[in-house]
């Protein structure tokens, strides 16, 4: 997708239903509702909290390493039905040469895989005007307490 914008998750609240995960840049922010468990996982990444044993995010990095396979990027690319839809973008290096793969993948785990990669975030231009702004929302939580949420262990 060559009409992207590059975020960074911005926060993480605990929410009713999960964690809202606040995505934006300077100019906008807006919400992508999770589970609870999965915010917490994009906390720990983002803080680089070390971790008693591999996550599921951690498993599938070390996969992807074993077969020379990196991620690249990750984009959220559209809002249907309420529903946030992304692409992982993966890159394979091998004797054969470079093959550059996407995936479809929930929202959730691209974040969480591109937090734990330390790998850039994008959303395509379309969505990304089309969203709510919620930098006002962000501003307040910042003010507040941390912009982070804490783990609860």
């Amino acid at each position: 997708m060559k009409d992207v914008v590059p975020v960074a998750i911005r926060g993480i609240l605990p929410a009713n239903s999960g964690c809202a995960i606040f995505v934006g840049n300077d100019d906008k922010v807006f919400v992508i509702h999770v589970e609870k468990q999965i915010g917490a996982v994009i906390g720990m990444f983002l803080r680089n909290h070390p971790k008693e044993r591999p996550l599921t995010h951690d498993l599938m990095l070390q996969i992807f390493r074993g077969l020379g396979i990196s991620v690249e990027r990750v984009v959220i690319t559209e809002l249907r039905e309420s529903t946030y839809f992304a692409r992982l973008l993966l890159k394979q290096e091998n004797d054969l040469g470079q093959n550059v793969l996407e995936v479809d993948a929930r929202p959730s785990d691209c974040l969480a895989l591109a937090s734990a990669a330390k790998k850039p975030i994008f959303v395509a231009r379309a969505l990304f005007d089309s969203v709510e702004d919620m930098s006002a929302i962000l501003e307040q939580m910042n003010e507040s307490g941390p912009d982070l949420e804490e783990d609860e262990d």
